[in-house]
């Protein structure tokens, strides 16, 4: 809306941080009380007016002139915007709130911080400069969890024969026990009887913690070179902004 640094702005991005924060807070609790209903309410009218206005000025963030009116509404941003807003506008049908989606559309409200955040904003950099490193990593992970949960299903028995409780009645049970075990959570919820699937859930274990130190790895080195470049930008900026008021004297 404004340029970066302008107290104006500024002021907006605060506003807009409390108003989003406050349309959270309704969803804090089960039961409607009044004061949620009007601060539903003023909050929506606030998320339409600011897309109104973004999408009015466009062509100042996207800069490809009459082009930026149509290609606006399907921007990511432009899209997390009119979600938040729907469930707000009653548009939803008694389907919808059966499963509880106009709740859970009011939770993306808080993607929107994302936009006001620097820190946000740089690790959204971050991720899209590293994806295919993260995207390998993913694979490589959906492949172990299917292997390991595959393995578990057909060699663990269905009721453990030395205390009698369920061990992996469906193959989800084995999804679901390979994930909290790659990820070195283990819940403990589900454990293997035999000697092979504790051996295969002490391998997981080992080979989670490679998985998730490769990824946190990757970004974290590249945040640091991202705060470095932003750093070396900001420099010259303003040692051209210096050369420029010497000039003009």
């Amino acid at each position: 809306m404004g340029r970066k640094g302008d107290k104006l702005s500024l002021a907006y991005e605060i506003f807009m941080i409390i108003v989003i924060v406050a349309s959270i807070i309704p969803l804090m609790f089960l039961k409607v009380y009044p004061i949620f209903v009007i601060i539903e309410k003023v909050t929506v009218t606030i998320f339409i007016i600011d897309y109104l206005l973004r999408w009015i000025t466009a062509d100042y963030r996207l800069k490809k002139g009459s082009w930026s009116f149509v290609i606006h509404p399907f921007t990511g941003w432009a899209i997390i915007d009119l979600l938040s807003i729907l469930p707000g506008l009653n548009i939803l049908g008694q389907g919808f709130k059966i499963f509880r989606i106009t709740r859970l559309l009011r939770i993306l409200r808080l993607f929107k911080l994302f936009r006001y955040s620097d820190s946000m904003q740089i690790l959204g950099r971050v991720i899209r400069k590293e994806r295919k490193v993260l995207f390998a990593v993913l694979g490589v992970s959906v492949f172990y969890v299917f292997l390991t949960a595959l393995i578990m299903f057909n060699t663990e028995p269905r009721i453990d024969p030395a205390t009698g409780n369920v061990t992996f009645s469906g193959f989800f049970d084995a999804l679901y026990w390979a994930t909290v075990t790659l990820t070195t959570v283990g819940y403990g919820d589900l454990t293997p009887a035999t000697e092979i699937g504790r051996l295969v859930s002490m391998v997981s274990s080992l080979f989670g913690v490679a998985v998730i130190a490769l990824p946190s790895g990757v970004i974290t080195a590249s945040y640091l070179e991202e705060l470095r470049t932003m750093k070396r930008r900001k420099k010259l900026e303003e040692k051209e902004q210096q050369e420029d008021n010497t000039e003009q004297e």
